[in-house]
Formats: structure tokens, C-alpha cells, sequence
């Protein structure tokens, strides 16, 4: 793992399973090598398009989604543990990874995020599961990829897939209904 990513994703850590670890930053630092995009812009460009001037990092968004992603499996671990177990790791992984695409749906223009050539015909969700596969994502971690945004509504979701989703939806609808 690159100290690069090392420094954007601490939460990587948190993932047990070595190989996943090892495979969720792979994805990163192949994303980062074919986007126009480098590191310190994540920490700049908004979250979003779809909000007018939205003020919030790109990784502030990424790094709360995972915090609430995980702080929720723990609980439902806790509370449902016998009944519906949740994987951590795979939630994590799924979180950390769900916004990928985005690497290659955006570009800069005149120092604004913007929507690529590439984004014009594929959202975030297929070219991340694309970019996780090649990196050797599980399928359950890239179903998560898949699921978190509004083409997720057309599946049937995990449960870890549940936990992103609404993890990213929490910390995204109220942006954009205010």
C-alpha cells in the first residue's frame, strides 16, 4: 500500500483480512494512476455535483460515510448479532470503496470538479465495480459498489450493502434537501 493511500484512508486499517485490505487499496491507487484527478484534489472538490456550491470535501463525505457505516454494523452486531450478523470487513471495504467510480466520473476544468467524458456515460457505481474487479474485489464487497446509489434500488441488497447505502444516503440527502 502507498503511503499516499495510507494517508487518505487510515480506516483501512480497521479491515482485518489482509488480502481485502490489500485489494481495496489497490483499487484506490489504480483509480488515483487513471484518473485526472490526484490526491490532494480529494481533500478540495466536492462530494457532489448535484449540489449547487456544496462546501464538503470529497474525502470529509468518503471518511464520514465510513465511520457511519461501520459505528452501524457494530451496533446491529450488537443488538442482531445471532439473528442478522453483519461483516465488518466487508462493510469497510464497501464503504470505503462505494465512491471509487467518482475518481474517474470527475475531471478538472479551470480548477472545478466537472463531470468527464467518462462520467457522461457511466456512473460512479459500474466504474468502481470495473476498477474493483481488476484489483480482485469480492463480489460481495463489489455488490456493495454496485448497490449504494440509486441503481442499487433495482437489486436486492445485502445486508452490508443496506448499511452503506443508507451510511451514504444519511450523510448526502440532507445537502442536497436543504
Amino acid at each position: 500500500m502507498t503511503p499516499e493511500i495510507q494517508k487518505l484512508w487510515p480506516e483501512l486499517a480497521w479491515i482485518q483480512d489482509a488480502q481485502l485490505r490489500e485489494a481495496t487499496a489497490k483499487t484506490w491507487e489504480t483509480a488515483l494512476a487513471e484518473s485526472d484527478l490526484v490526491a490532494r484534489d480529494l481533500e478540495e472538490i466536492p462530494f457532489t455535483l448535484l449540489v449547487k456550491d456544496c462546501k464538503v470535501s470529497f474525502m470529509a463525505h468518503k471518511r464520514c460515510v465510513v465511520h457511519v457505516a461501520r459505528a452501524a454494523a457494530e451496533k446491529m452486531n450488537e443488538f442482531f448479532g445471532r439473528e442478522l450478523p453483519v461483516d465488518l470487513d466487508t462493510v469497510i471495504a464497501g464503504a470505503i470503496l462505494a465512491d471509487v467510480g467518482k475518481l474517474l466520473e470527475y475531471t478538472r476544468k479551470d480548477g472545478k470538479a466537472t463531470e468527464s467524458d467518462l462520467g457522461k456515460s457511466l456512473r460512479h457505481p459500474f466504474t468502481g465495480v470495473a476498477l474493483a474487479m481488476r484489483c480482485g474485489v469480492p463480489p460481495k464487497v463489489c455488490h456493495i459498489i454496485a448497490a449504494h446509489a440509486g441503481e442499487g434500488d433495482l437489486v436486492k441488497r445485502s445486508t452490508e450493502a443496506y448499511v452503506v447505502h443508507h451510511a451514504d444516503f444519511m450523510t448526502f440527502l440532507p445537502f442536497k434537501n436543504r
